[in-house]
Formats: C-alpha cells, sequence, structure tokens
C-alpha cells in the first residue's frame, strides 16, 4: 500500500521543524506548490566529523522524507581557506573520511543514499566560470562586510588573511553553482546567509532562502568542537568511552539551559524515532519503574521539575548513541578505512627534546610562554588604555611590557598579579614606550571582554609554560615576524568550555603540570 502523498503544507512543515530560524519562507512555499526543494547543506572538511554531525543529518533525514532534491558539499576549498585549518596535503584525505563518515551515519538513521548527491567543492570552485565570479564579487564586497560576514565561521585575527575574507563569497557562489533554491546550515552563519541574500542578486543571480538549525551546545556545556575532544563523542568511540564522557557531561538537576545531553534528545534522539516509539527511560522501582516520553516537551518538562534524574537521563542517551555509531564503528573496521582515519588524521608526536628551532615545523612549541609576575604597574603616559607594567619573568631584570588593559582591570589588581607572557615577540615601540612581550589574554570582541589568564596556584615567575605533547624542542630565541609564527599559531589557541587554555585541543601546561585558565570565560580566542 503506497504512502499518501503530503500536502506542500506537510511538506513544509517536515523541512522547518525544529530549526531556529527560516529566511525566505514565502520562497519555499511557492516553490512547494509547483515542485520539490533543492536544498544544500555544506560541511568544511576539517576536524574529525562527531556525533553533533547527527543534528544536521536528521534535518537531512526531514528534507528527504518532504522530498527534496538534496546536495551534500563536502567543502575542502572552504576548508583550506579558513586560516589553513586544513593542511593542502591531507584535504583529499579528509574529503574521503569525511564522505565515508556521512555515507555511514545516514545509513546508521536509515536515509536510503540514492536520494542524495555528494559534491566536492574543488570540482567547479577551480573552474573559469566560478573564478571570474569570485572576482566579480571582490569588486562589490567590501572589507567590512567579507569581515562581518565570517565573524561567527572564520577564524578570527587582527590582522585576517585574504583567504578568510574570501570564505563568505565562495559559500555564496556556491548556492549559485549547485543550483539550490536554499541553503542548511547552523544559525552561526545566519551572517553568512543574509550576506549571500545581498551580494548574489548584484551578480545577476537569485536570492536563495536559508534555513538555520540552532547551536546545540556540546557536553562541557559550550559549543561541540572538534578539537575540544571532552565536548564531544567521536563517531568511532567505544562504548566506554561514550560511558565515560557523557559521565562527565554538563546535566545539572532541572537545569534546560546549555545542557547538551537534553539538547541532542531533542534534535537527534526524537527526530529519528518511529511514531510508535516513546523515548524510555530505565529506572529502578524503587525510583518509580522506566518511563517513557513520546514527545521532548514533556521530556524537557519533567526534567526541569527534577522528575528525571540526570544519571537516568544520561543512560538513556547513552543507550541511543551507542546504537547510532554501532554500524558506523563497524564499516570502519575494515583495513582500508582504519588506514585512511590514521592518514587523514595523524596523531599529533611527541617532539623529541633534540628538535631544534631551526626546522621550518610550525608547533607551538616555537612559543616562549612563560609565568610572570607583575612588579611594578603604572598608567601609560601618552596613552590612556595601556599600561606600562615591569614583570619578573624570572630573568636578571624584569621586562617592561604594554598592555591594553587599562579598561578592563583596575591598577590596584595588577600590582603583584601573577600573569602568563609571551617572551619572544619581536620588540615593539608601543607609543614611544618599547614592550619586550605581551600577556595573554582570553579576549572576545562583541561585547569588547578583556581577561589576563591566571597561572595555576604555586606557579613561580619564570616558570615555563608548555603545550601538551609539544613538551619537547627549544622556542625561537624571537619569533620571525615576516614569517607569522605568532599569527599562525594563535588562531588555535583559546578557552574551552571549563575555561582552561588550548592549543588545538591541547591544554597549556606549567612545568608542574597546572593548566593555565582564564577566570570567567569560555571558547574565547586567547591573543
Amino acid at each position: 500500500m503506497c504512502a499518501k502523498p503530503l500536502t506542500p503544507e506537510e511538506k513544509y512543515n517536515l523541512i522547518s521543524r525544529n530549526l531556529q530560524e527560516v529566511l525566505g519562507e514565502d520562497k519555499i512555499k511557492s516553490v512547494l506548490k509547483e515542485r520539490d526543494l533543492k536544498v544544500y547543506w555544506g560541511t568544511a572538511t576539517t576536524g574529525k566529523p562527531h556525533v553533533a554531525y547527527f543534528v544536521p543529518m536528521s534535518k537531512i533525514a526531514d528534507f528527504l522524507r518532504a522530498g527534496a532534491e538534496v546536495t551534500i558539499l563536502f567543502a575542502d576549498l572552504h576548508a583550506y581557506l579558513d586560516n589553513m585549518k586544513a593542511p593542502w596535503d591531507l584535504l583529499a584525505l579528509r574529503v574521503e573520511y569525511y564522505e565515508h563518515s556521512i555515507k555511514a551515519m545516514l545509513k546508521s538513521i536509515g536515509v536510503p543514499l540514492e536520494k542524495l548527491k555528494f559534491v566536492k567543492g574543488t570540482e567547479y570552485e577551480l573552474s573559469k566560470e566560478y573564478t571570474l565570479d569570485v572576482y566579480r564579487l571582490t569588486s562589490v564586497v567590501t572589507e567590512h562586510d567579507a569581515k562581518k560576514a565570517g565573524a561567527e565561521v572564520v577564524k578570527q585575527v587582527e590582522h585576517p588573511l585574504l583567504s578568510g575574507l574570501l570564505y563568505p563569497g565562495l559559500q555564496a557562489l556556491d548556492e549559485e553553482y549547485l543550483k539550490v533554491d536554499a541553503q542548511f546550515g547552523g544559525v552561526d552563519q545566519r551572517k553568512i546567509f543574509t550576506f549571500a541574500e545581498k551580494y548574489l542578486p548584484q551578480l545577476g543571480y537569485a536570492k536563495r532562502a536559508h534555513l538555520m538549525n540552532p547551536m546545540v551546545p556540546g557536553l562541557t556545556g559550550s559549543k561541540m568542537s572538534s578539537s575540544e575532544e571532552d565536548s564531544k563523542i567521536d563517531l568511532l568511540d567505544s562504548p566506554a568511552n561514550v560511558k565515560k564522557k557523557l559521565k562527565k557531561a554538563f546535566c545539572e538537576p532541572g537545569n534546560i539551559e546549555n545542557n547538551g545531553v537534553l539538547s541532542f534528545v531533542k534534535h537527534v534522539v526524537f527526530p529519528l524515532l518511529n511514531e510508535s516509539e516513546g523515548f524510555v527511560i530505565k529506572r529502578s522501582a524503587e525510583f518509580g519503574g522506566d518511563i517513557s516520553f513520546e514527545n521532548f516537551d514533556a521530556l524537557e518538562q519533567a526534567f526541569a521539575k527534577e522528575e528525571v534524574h540526570p544519571g537516568d537521563l544520561k543512560a538513556a542517551v547513552e543507550i541511543q548513541i551507542n546504537r547510532l555509531l554501532a554500524p558506523i564503528i563497524k564499516e570502519f573496521e575494515t583495513p582500508e578505512l582504519k588506514k585512511l582515519a590514521q592518514k587523514a588524521y595523524p596523531a599529533p608526536s611527541k617532539q623529541k627534546a633534540g628538535n631544534q628551532s631551526g626546522t621550518d615545523e610550525l608547533t607551538p612549541s616555537k612559543l616562549d610562554i612563560r609565568v610572570g609576575k607583575i612588579v611594578e604597574v603604572s598608567r601609560h603616559p601618552d596613552a590612556d588604555a595601556l599600561y606600562v607594567e615591569k614583570i619578573d619573568l624570572g630573568e636578571e631584570q624584569p621586562r617592561t611590557i604594554v598592555s591594553g588593559l587599562v579598561n578592563f582591570v583596575p591598577i590596584e589588581e595588577m600590582q603583584n598579579r601573577m600573569v602568563v607572557v609571551l617572551c619572544n615577540l619581536k620588540a615593539a615601540k608601543m607609543r614611544g614606550v618599547e614592550s619586550q612581550g605581551m600577556v595573554l589574554c582570553a579576549s572576545v570582541d562583541e561585547p569588547k571582554q578583556v581577561e589576563p589568564l591566571c597561572p595555576p596556584e604555586g606557579a613561580v615567575a619564570g616558570e615555563r609554560v608548555f603545550v601538551e605533547n609539544y613538551e619537547g624542542g627549544s622556542p625561537d630565541v624571537v619569533l620571525n615576524p615576516k614569517k607569522k609564527v605568532w599569527e599562525k599559531l594563535q588562531v588555535d589557541l583559546k578557552t574551552n568550555g571549563d575555561r582552561v587554555a588550548q592549543w588545538q585541543g591541547n591544554n597549556l601546561l606549567t612545568k608542574s603540570g597546572g593548566t593555565i585558565r582564564s577566570k570567567t570565560m569560555t571558547g574565547a580566542p586567547i591573543k
């Protein structure tokens, strides 16, 4: 017996459910009255896909149920342009890894692959026509708009590379070259979507609709990140690892805000349940016995009232995650795919002590970062926003360092403060005063907030700070400004959901093993 065809309204409801925002709702409804929607979702092939990728996959399943034609774009060129987060020589391998991973995920949730089209960005983005359109776009796009468009997606630095400014334009052009009606992505891409709506018509191309998923928090309560190990569950994690990571996950009793466990249930588990299925939480008889929820709202209300214990919720989610991952893990057990995973994502090698800084390998061991103690501080005589500090770094004499912290830290809190200092920047004059290093801070632009990093308790002035897994090697005497060593390494420095300072997910540590932290800021760039 054939299923009854969906009406345009039913199709739209499927397409739009659980989304945070839809731009161009009328356009989508108009298309659905005439034919099925054409939509694309792109993913930059950088870090390993993780369990949060089931969030867009479950929406792709909705699109397909609504009869949409779906294109999945492996954005390899975008991955390279985003401050070279994916080295060129690894791009082809990572695209292959992504394709196997995403196909395995879709099979895991019962999505028929014959209804999908997979496209690699470099298949058309290097063509003459596309390249000419990039040049046409650069003739109408301002630097301000390009930087603003990529603010939530492209790594932000004080002096951005041109590649990062090109990124939003390429993503906009993809809509035209993939011949779609709508683009689907996270709400963090909203500025790129509105950029596309503004500039594509200026090239004579149609304005597309945009479908936006909410940002799902990771297990630590902040954004789920490929580079933050504890915030995500890898697609190939064993049941033991799933249990361990869920045990550490943020899931405060009664708290439904930034709760990654609840969000996963809302955006992945419920959309994938069959109509006859409920979400079952198993409990012992003394705690009320098993309980089943037919919809997420009922579960959320029960959790908010503390009628569902976090431990029981995590146990139920653990069962669902392992059910999703089991066929993916099985598929990747073949020698070919194991080898592919190792090649596409080689483990960071610990540097040997004998490795000198004369090598061209760009690793954080090149940075001379030390714990410092501010022994004297005053206002800069010619700049209202600057402090001039004398900082003890374990050398014969304290160093003079100029910091723009006047508007963020009262002067009385600067005196005798322990800080973290980058010591091998080339000395530079700041309004007439030579600065011999930089106090490292967690910093965000909107709203502007700057907070000096805090060494661990007991750290002493001059103590070396290094990045976990990069303990060996000697730092450069002076970082070469022409090679932009600091700028290239800095883009991967940030605080994680627990306020720990990290480089590519590896903790910044002192010799005694203590972690470097921000006092209050999570997910903030360090500069």
